[in-house]
């Protein structure tokens, strides 16, 4: 076994606290280290399913539903095949969460938002209204835009509606494209009884994939208003 690590050292590696791996060890997400006299020792699985599991625990899953994922995994999984999964299961767009008071949303803002402009914010995805007066931001850019919103002076409802249609296509497009991602190269990799020479690769191409796709939603929404303004107009 090579790259042996203690507890310590991988928690300093992976940026997970001791505690919270003995915790998750104990929920079975971690197989038990080598034992070298009474030193538990941990190799790059243990590496590779920490950085997993730690992965899903911020993207929202329940310690039940990871197990569950992991549970789906070949016993065999080693360092490669996690890898794969961590690249699978990464958000194609960060989103930097942060929980903030009305107070400062309304410094953020520059000015003091008004009940029917936090609910409009609200309904665009901009940000999640919570209990005791506290707001989840959806990343400090998507702010700006929706002051941008506000201050256009269409009406509201026009906003939802477009909001509504965006995140109606949107959805339907990634469900799509995720199941002939599944069933052209995930589902054919797991017949051939997941090779190793193409884990690597695998996840390599999913990690280029993300990037190339955003892009081309992009240019092609762009390309479509385009050949849809041309239309009414001829």
């Amino acid at each position: 076994m090579t790259g042996q690590l203690t507890i310590d050292q991988l928690a300093e590696r992976t940026g997970v606290t001791v505690r919270t791996i003995r915790f998750w060890a104990g929920r079975g997400l971690l197989p038990p280290p080598v034992l070298r006299g009474r030193t538990g020792l941990y190799g790059p699985e243990h590496v590779a399913r920490l950085e997993l599991v730690s992965e899903l625990s911020a993207l929202g899953f329940s310690l039940s539903a990871i197990e569950g994922h992991l549970g789906r995994l070949p016993e065999s999984a080693g360092a490669t095949e996690l890898a794969l999964q961590r690249a699978l299961l990464t958000p194609w767009v960060p989103e930097q969460l942060e929980e903030v008071d009305r107070a400062e949303l309304d410094r953020r803002a520059g000015r003091t938002l008004t009940g029917a402009d936090v609910e409009l914010l609200s309904d665009l995805g901009v940000i999640d209204v919570l209990d005791g007066g506290r707001v989840r931001l959806h990343g400090s850019g998507t702010l700006g835009e929706g002051l941008a919103v506000i201050d256009s002076g269409l009406p509201v409802d026009v906003w939802r509606r477009a909001h509504e249609l965006i995140e109606q296509h949107t959805t339907a497009l990634a469900e799509d494209l995720m199941k002939v991602f599944q069933d052209e190269v995930l589902q054919p990799y797991r017949d051939r009884g997941r090779p190793a020479d193409e884990r690597t690769r695998l996840a390599q191409a999913f990690s280029q994939l993300k990037p190339i796709t955003v892009r081309g939603v992009v240019t092609a929404f762009g390309r479509a208003v385009n050949r849809t303004i041309r239309e009414r107009i001829g």
